[in-house]
């Protein structure tokens, strides 16, 4: 297979995305994980602020993590809700961006969550996402479980991504 590309699941030819090349380019390094990280945080400063480090990274699925730390907690010293909101946004539009097709562009319409535990440790994201062909604009779930240390689930999302065709210009 020609560097650069790789087969999707319907077996047609597409390029990988920059962030995904990047990833594999980087992931199996000494300090490669957190140079991605940051490299992403640079993209979208606002995400710096819960200082996420990507663990899993492809087309269908990514697993962020986040330290627990005073910086991310509210007043009883648990992991702060929207801390854990910042987490799972980040898993599932990297993660969305790798797995549409490269004609195709998204942007997070809406999110519902559920707070099902307190996090007293660190968290790690984990967002999925079937395949999504080319098509019209349309709305797209992506569901995030934020578990605790211990695998319990504390957060659940399902975020809507605005899925729709690029523009030909």
């Amino acid at each position: 297979m020609a560097s650069g590309s790789s087969r999707t699941p319907a077996g047609t030819r597409s390029r990988v995305s920059p962030a995904l090349a990047l990833w594999r380019r980087l992931s199996g390094v000494p300090l490669g994980k957190a140079l991605f990280s940051w490299i992403i945080c640079r993209k979208a400063p606002y995400f710096a602020s819960i200082r996420p480090r990507f663990e899993e990274f492809e087309p269908g699925r990514a697993r962020v993590s986040m330290r627990k730390r005073r910086a991310v907690t509210n007043h009883i010293g648990t992991v702060h809700a929207i801390a854990m909101c910042n987490l799972a946004e980040l898993a599932a539009g990297t993660m969305t961006e790798i797995t549409i097709p490269k004609t195709m562009r998204w942007l997070p319409k809406g999110m519902t969550v559920e707070y099902l535990k307190k996090a007293e440790t660190d968290v790690e994201a984990r967002a999925a996402l079937g395949e999504v062909g080319e098509g019209p604009a349309r709305e797209v779930p992506v569901t995030v479980e934020v578990k605790d240390r211990g695998g319990d689930i504390v957060c659940r999302a399902v975020i809507t991504m605005w899925v729709s065709p690029r523009s030909r210009s």
